[in-house]
């Protein structure tokens, strides 16, 4: 039997191809066709390697398994801000799909960087055999440069000949212009996310149109991290414009928000509503619980992993539905 020892490492030798040939007494070349390519070889061998495999503890080279087929069998996410729950959802669903397929999911944090997001993307290289990219930072162009060498599926991002799914934060902020205005509210202030966020622009963008065409007014305040952290400036950049309602760029920034106004003794929903967008984990039980805009991330990140391996030609524009979470964060403006 081969030896397994790795000599003065103090730990075990992985077993290698040429082991399991020796102990099953065949050529290198047909373990490595009964394993990877096991139409070619008869059953009888094909079964007795496997075995042999199995007793022994081989586990295949992903990497040299590349070489001849061109797939890894690896896929990477790489999100803006690991730690936001959002993305909790989205990567479950990836992974779910990715080892439903058979490959391996890598996670990678950009922290809202295209600097970051960039050297990720160099650091991966031909590791992986696609890149999921989640609310990328990165210009147009750049985008289909990494399209041009790797399959790229986009998500809360569209680039005109890239596959992408994005949540409809367009019919989202319609929905939530809709409740406060139903409320009430005529003054909305939006607190907005990075600039260089492509679902930023469409939240302000159908905020300001479902206002004017209600009869309400709304101003951009910001740009903000979209961090708890940055809770406190949103808050009194907010309350300074005199609205009665702010929408935050997402649930982080607005629990920060709310945060900030208890500490100040500013009544919500009394003195000023709040509502966010994601509902993330924490979003109903925070204080008050938040109003905000409910989008299926979970679906969303098996759809991604979906094309990203169905390597259609041409690209493909999903949608996910969007749905206003009414809690207790948003009332009827105060009078007087």
């Amino acid at each position: 039997m081969a030896d397994g020892g790795g000599r003065g490492t103090g730990r075990p030798r992985a077993v290698t191809l040429l082991d399991v040939a020796r102990e099953a007494g065949v050529a290198t070349s047909t373990v490595s066709r009964a394993l990877s390519d096991p139409g070619r070889v008869n059953a009888r061998t094909r079964e007795h390697v496997a075995a042999v495999a199995q007793r022994m503890g081989y586990r295949p080279n992903r990497l040299a398994q590349a070489l001849p087929t061109g797939r890894t069998g690896s896929l990477a996410v790489l999100v803006p801000d690991i730690t936001n729950p959002h993305n909790f959802g989205l990567v479950r669903g990836a992974e779910a799909q990715a080892r439903a397929a058979g490959s391996t999911l890598l996670i990678a944090d950009t922290r809202e960087s295209p600097d970051l997001e960039t050297a990720h993307l160099e650091g991966l290289g031909s590791s992986v055999d696609g890149v999921v990219l989640v609310s990328s930072r990165l210009a147009d162009a750049d985008l289909r440069r990494l399209a041009e060498r790797i399959p790229v599926v986009l998500f809360n991002r569209r680039v005109e000949g890239l596959s992408s799914v994005a949540t409809d934060s367009a019919d989202g902020s319609r929905q939530i212009v809709d409740h406060l205005v139903s409320l009430g509210h005529r003054s909305i202030a939006y607190l907005a996310g990075p600039e260089a966020a492509w679902s930023d622009r469409q939240r302000w963008t159908a905020l300001s149109s479902a206002a004017e065409a209600l009869g309400a007014s709304v101003v951009r305040c910001g740009p903000f991290h979209p961090t708890l952290d940055s809770g406190p400036a949103a808050a009194g950049i907010g309350l300074a414009t005199g609205a009665t309602a702010l929408v935050a760029f997402n649930d982080l920034l607005a629990i920060g928000v709310l945060r900030t106004l208890e500490q100040r003794g500013v009544e919500v929903p009394g003195r000023v509503s709040v509502v966010g967008f994601d509902d993330i984990f924490g979003s109903d039980f925070c204080s008050p619980p938040l109003t905000t805009v409910a989008a299926p991330v979970e679906e969303a990140g098996r759809t991604l992993v979906d094309l990203l391996l169905a390597r259609r030609e041409g690209s493909t524009e999903l949608t996910m539905p969007t749905q206003l979470r009414i809690r207790a964060s948003t009332a009827a403006p105060r009078i007087g």
